[in-house]
């Protein structure tokens, strides 16, 4: 019954793809074919901050038909645009759930460079319900904050939610058989604990804390000229929410009006500009001179092989595949054109093997071609996201970036107990030795089972360390000390010498610039290592989709809109593909 859903449901996408999307990208391409000027004169850059944009576009799957904005093309655009004289201001539609911590700082950054050429900022906000400080701190720089009337701002602070599974499975009969190196390796509480233990508390409480006392630095900053009173912004804010009239009484915000009535404001400030999306803003090429510098690009968890285009592909879109990456990397090193590479990793981590080969590609460019190497840590590069950021010769991260983690997790979930309640009574014949079953068997382990397991997992955890240590300059028990499994914010783990420099992407492509001796006011050509698929080919690629059922489940939890549920079902799935394991625990952040 199960295959039989499942390839109905296959071949009603394909039925979908074919008769709807098909005949729609089609189209697309036909009147792209036309000649579409870009705007003359002024322009006002118009930015739709209530989006989800990925942090890198995507290049496999249904994405990849259509020109879908990145969080790094919007980074990348607002800094050509602050040397783009058509360009007057930027006009900012605020989210109103949160915004995430390090992309609210690399807006912010890449605001305050705008207004340092002379570009004028106006935001405008429909109300701050929940999700922390990040949607108003990602705007409180603006020249202008407009709040519609009849809205309420709230930014009452940090909540890092956990969604604990223990009871769950005590029901169901279920028991996860994972052990972690070590004590803030918390992962695997999600599914054997029913609530915090205290080194999982203590570092959850000390990263909110770090998170909210950056955010309120910079919102203190940004607002210093505009508060009514002398009342620590700690409190205004804390003891929000507040009426608009209210917010506009403290001076959180600067107007009361709606939507349109900011744009127009936005757009005659800019001498009657036109108001485009950033997404339509094409800036003048640099020509053949420019120095090039490969991004490559790595978002989600780390897993082995290639990127696929099918749309069900685990592979597809939102993981980071090491074979695909790797060979980005290698063909970075091997092109002479280019004078450096910027990583941009933005993952919880995943496979240990997975990381070790992206790492490795890393020490080989370097050896071979003596090409500098710079990542940009995006909002998390923890656990193996840390791993492949290591051998870097510089490393940057937003004061908000969630990274550290360096740590391993692995294990399996011991269902049989579960399954003889409904009558199924797994049975099995190991051949081989008493370790054929340690990962497979839906037992729980045994004593000796156990101890393999662990031997296993110390040793990948030993060699993390002693690779960070050497990446990092450290003694090996010195990076133990700062490992453990703990996750620190970009400032704490530039104290404890996990990264370099404190700044966004725009700030690891300067720092590539000096590694590679290019002068500081050159522009660069920022060259995209990814083959882009032509539509034939993701077309087809994703009609031949085969729908794994998993993944499946993943496609479902996306859909209901809950990230830590997606998370937690990821985990699974990797340790279903691999026994070691080193990943951030799902953490939602509020």
């Amino acid at each position: 019954m199960k295959t039989l859903l499942l390839s109905f449901a296959g071949g009603l996408l394909a039925l979908i793809l074919f008769f709807v999307i098909v005949p729609i990208a089609l189209l697309s391409i036909i009147s792209g074919g036309s000649s579409n000027e870009g705007p003359s004169g002024p322009i006002v850059l118009q930015i739709d901050m209530r989006y989800e944009y990925p942090d890198q576009k995507p290049t496999d799957g249904l994405a990849s038909l259509f020109d879908q904005t990145s969080f790094t093309d919007i980074i990348t655009k607002l800094d050509r645009a602050a040397y783009d004289d058509d360009v007057k201001g930027v006009m900012l539609r605020a989210s109103e759930m949160g915004f995430g911590s390090a992309r609210a700082e690399e807006i912010r950054s890449a605001i305050m460079k705008l207004q340092d050429n002379g570009k004028f900022i106006i935001a405008h906000s429909q109300g701050f319900f929940v999700g922390g400080p990040s949607a108003y701190r990602a705007i409180s720089a603006s020249d202008e904050i407009w709040l519609q009337a009849g809205s309420d701002l709230s930014v009452p602070g940090f909540s890092l939610e956990t969604l604990f599974l223990k009871g769950l499975f005590d029901k169901l009969g279920v028991t996860a058989e994972i052990e972690a190196f070590h004590e803030y390796k918390n992962a695997p509480n999600v599914y054997k604990e029913t609530d915090f233990t205290e080194s999982h508390a203590k570092a959850m409480r000390e990263l909110a804390e770090g998170l909210w006392s950056i955010s309120l630095v910079d919102i203190a900053t940004d607002r210093a000229d505009k508060l009514a009173d002398d009342a620590v912004l700690r409190q205004i804010l804390e003891n929000s929410p507040y009426s608009a009239e209210k917010a506009l009484e403290l001076g959180l915000i600067d107007k009361l009006g709606w939507p349109e009535d900011a744009a127009r404001h936005a757009t005659a400030l800019g001498d009657d500009a036109e108001l485009i999306d950033i997404s339509s803003y094409s800036p003048a090429p640099l020509g053949n001179n420019a120095p090039q510098i490969a991004l490559i690009g790595g978002e989600g968890p780390i897993m082995p092989g290639s990127s696929g285009g099918d749309v069900f592909n685990p592979n597809a879109e939102t993981l980071i595949a090491s074979d695909t990456v790797a060979a980005q990397i290698y063909d970075a090193g091997e092109n002479d054109d280019i004078e450096a590479i910027v990583f941009r990793v933005d993952s919880p981590g995943g496979s240990p093997s997975a990381s070790d080969q992206i790492w490795n590609a890393i020490k080989h460019v370097q050896t071979t071609y003596d090409k500098p190497v710079v990542v940009s840590m995006g909002s998390v590069a923890a656990s193996g996201g840390y791993y492949i950021a290591m051998a870097a010769d510089e490393i940057y991260a937003s004061r908000a970036t969630i990274t550290g983690s360096i740590g391993v997790f692995g294990g399996k979930f011991a269902v049989a107990d579960g399954m003889r309640k409904i009558g199924v009574n797994p049975s099995r014949i190991d051949v081989g030795g008493p370790h054929a079953s340690v990962y497979t068997s839906t037992e729980t382990l045994t004593d000796e089972q156990r101890t393999v397991m662990r031997e296993s997992l110390a040793r990948t955890y030993d060699r993390f360390t002693y690779l960070a240590a050497e990446d990092r300059g450290m003694t090996q028990s010195e990076l133990h000390e700062v490992a453990k499994g703990r996750v620190w914010t970009g400032v704490d783990a530039q104290k404890h010498g996990l990264v370099d420099e404190l700044g966004g992407l725009m700030a690891a492509v300067e720092g590539a610039k000096a590694l590679a001796d290019i002068d500081a006011d050159t522009q660069v050509s920022l060259v995209s290592m990814v083959p882009q698929q032509s539509p034939a080919e993701a077309i087809g690629s994703m009609l031949g989709a085969s729908a794994q059922s998993m993944h499946t489940i993943n496609q479902f939890s996306k859909v209901i809109g809950d990230e830590r549920v997606n998370a937690m079902l990821l985990q699974m799935q990797a340790m279903e593909a691999s026994p070691n394991q080193m990943a951030l625990p799902p953490i939602k952040e509020y």
